[in-house]
C-alpha cells in the first residue's frame, strides 16, 4: 500500500506552465506505475498520462499530448507532470495514482490515489 501526495498546484492563465509533483508518504514509488488524472467541476475524471516504473514507458491522452510531460526521478522518489501551454480547459483538480505495472490509461486499475492538487483559473 502507498499513500500519495500531490503538490505544485496554483493559479494559472492561458499559456502558463506549471509542474506538479507526486510523492509517497512513507513508502516508495519504485514498485508502481504512476498515472496523472484530473477532474474539473461538473465534468468526469479524465486520464492524462502514465509512466512505467519498469522501463519509463509513457502514455498520454490526446488532449495533453505535446503539452504535458510525465517523468519520474527515482532518486527523489517523485513523479512529475510538467504542463505547458496551458489552455482555458486545463484548470481542474489534478490527481496522481499508483497501480501495479504495466502503466495504463484505465483509471479503475489504479488502486492508490492522492487527494489532489488544485489548478484553478486565475481571475
Amino acid at each position: 500500500q502507498v499513500q500519495l501526495v500531490e503538490s505544485g498546484g496554483g493559479l494559472v492563465q492561458p499559456g502558463d506552465s506549471l509542474r506538479l509533483s507526486c510523492a509517497p508518504s512513507g513508502s516508495t514509488l519504485a514498485y508502481y506505475a504512476i498515472g496523472w488524472f484530473r477532474q474539473a467541476p461538473g465534468k468526469e475524471r479524465e486520464t492524462l498520462s502514465c509512466i512505467s516504473n519498469i522501463d519509463g514507458t509513457t502514455y498520454y491522452a490526446d488532449s495533453v499530448k505535446g503539452r504535458f510531460t510525465i517523468s519520474r526521478e527515482n532518486a527523489k522518489n517523485t513523479v512529475y507532470l510538467q504542463m505547458s501551454s496551458l489552455k482555458p480547459e486545463d484548470p481542474a483538480i489534478y490527481y496522481c495514482a499508483a497501480e501495479s505495472p504495466p502503466c495504463g490509461l484505465i483509471a479503475p486499475r489504479y488502486a492508490y490515489w492522492g487527494r489532489g492538487t488544485e489548478v484553478p483559473v486565475s481571475s
